[in-house]
């Protein structure tokens, strides 16, 4: 099968800036969905939004499944492509839950009830889900829309995977993908869950840290004590914890695990050139959430440190009293989670042990200690030099009317681990999110111009797959 035509491109790029706002429309009834994943409350508006995903694919003509796990339910799609199809079998993921509202009184607007307001770059979106990762899986489904009505039919064979539980670790996903290995085959993953350099300036991202994220509780006391009585005698749990936590660090932020920068690779003198020519401007970056001085490790540049190079951070941390007043109380234990963001190399197992017997190295006399894995991935680092990567910066190029970089990410995605794991597949990870749309946070956005070019691209990348 030939590629499509330039003017069947076109009349697909057509048909999507004519619908924008059904696109919008339908983006914003899928926001209304509260599909909360970590909270139990919300189970059914889960299962909710994977129907609501399941019957929009349903009619653009795909074989879907809303597949049970033991958590929230998995949507699997599928497509054959047009007949003498001979292009990658391309796997699309995306999820459909979302992170919790908390804190509420901080939302300008009710979180599920979608807003359309103008902002310094036009209209944009806001509510809960709007950019993560809701509207950047509607702005492929909505490419999708655009070929079935405008453009003759889906152009590629596809498998789409959208899941409910990216929010709570995926702990799901990865056995869901073993058991159906041979279902789900692909030659190439597509993930938009990431972001773009700025708005005018499209990325591809070739690299995501991983996760090691953990929680640990020390005891002491056999119950909460009088801190005038005990006080000068009894272990404090709180102040123990607190002391070992402060020195996972030394004073240039090099993290003092044992062996935990084992494997960290440098960056290439290539990628060093490369990053210095983005000028990150890392004042304005701070200043954006009302910082002035960077922290993190002494002797490397402002993009190394956020892309390259791992990192330690207490997440909560709780014990004792904290309610309103005051209570004079050394508690019986204390608790804290604790994340370490890694780059490609670093074992998450690994990175666990070394905190362990860091912890417990530290740990005073009377007092115990209990640990809980809450997540773990590896980092990824894409290689550049196939074709797929070549293809996404053709068709961003062509959309924005100047070249895409390639980017890190310092957050993580672990479905890309998995993907390359178990179906032994890379990722092409082609986000449209902006640095200050607020993912996770109250007020969470996605820019209306984001979520039309990413319609666009998408279309156009699917033209690119279909050429073969």
């Amino acid at each position: 099968m030939s590629a499509p035509s330039p003017a069947t491109v076109e009349t697909v790029l057509h048909h999507i800036d004519a619908g924008l706002d059904a696109s919008r429309a339908r983006l914003f009834d899928l926001l209304r969905i509260p599909s909360i994943s970590a909270q139990p409350a919300h189970a059914a508006d889960c299962q909710r939004a994977a129907d609501w995903v399941r019957e929009q694919l349903a009619g653009l003509g795909f074989t879907v499944a809303v597949r049970p796990t033991p958590g929230h339910p998995v949507v699997v799609a599928q497509h054959p492509g047009p007949a003498g199809y001979t292009g990658p079998h391309v796997l699309f993921y995306g999820h459909y839950d979302v992170q919790p509202v908390d804190p509420l009184a901080l939302w300008h607007t009710p979180p599920f009830e979608p807003q359309l307001v103008d902002g310094p770059h036009g209209k944009r979106f806001v509510a809960r889900g709007a950019v993560d990762d809701k509207g950047q899986s509607m702005m492929f489904m909505e490419a999708l829309r655009a070929w079935h009505d405008a453009g003759g039919g889906i152009p590629a064979r596809l498998t789409l995977v959208i899941e409910g539980e990216e929010e709570v670790g995926s702990v799901n996903l990865e056995p869901f993908l073993v058991a159906n290995k041979d279902a789900l085959k692909s030659d190439i993953a597509l993930i938009s869950d990431t972001g773009m350099w700025d708005i005018d300036t499209p990325a591809v991202t070739t690299r995501l840290r991983g996760m090691a994220y953990f929680e640990v509780t020390l005891k002491a006391a056999n119950r909460d004590l009088h801190s005038g009585l005990f006080g000068g005698s009894a272990l404090n749990p709180i102040n123990a914890l607190t002391h070992i936590l402060g020195e996972l660090a030394d004073a240039d932020g090099h993290i003092q695990l044992p062996g935990f920068y084992d494997g960290v690779k440098p960056i290439t003198n290539a990628q060093r050139a490369q990053w210095d020519a983005l000028h990150f401007d890392e004042a304005a970056f701070l200043g954006g959430i009302g910082l002035t001085k960077p922290v993190g490790e002494r002797g490397y540049s402002a993009l190394e440190r956020l892309w390259a190079r791992p990192t330690a951070d207490i997440n909560g941390i709780w014990g004792g009293y904290t309610g309103p007043g005051s209570k004079t109380v050394i508690a019986s234990e204390a608790s804290a989670k604790v994340s370490f963001r890694l780059v490609a190399d670093q074992d998450p197992e690994q990175v666990f042990a070394q905190f362990q017997r860091f912890v417990t190295e530290r740990l005073p006399e009377g007092a115990t200690v209990t640990f809980q894995t809450h997540s773990a991935s590896q980092g990824i680092e894409v290689n550049t030099d196939q074709p797929w990567v070549r293809a996404a910066l053709d068709v961003l190029g062509a959309e924005y009317g100047r070249p895409a970089v390639l980017m890190g990410c310092g957050g993580s995605v672990p479905v890309v681990s998995s993907l390359h794991r178990v179906l032994g597949i890379d990722t092409l990870l082609m986000g449209f999110g902006l640095d200050d749309d607020q993912i996770h946070s109250p007020n969470e956005k996605f820019e209306q111009r984001c979520f039309h070019k990413g319609m666009r691209s998408h279309a156009r990348l699917l033209a690119k797959f279909a050429g073969g």
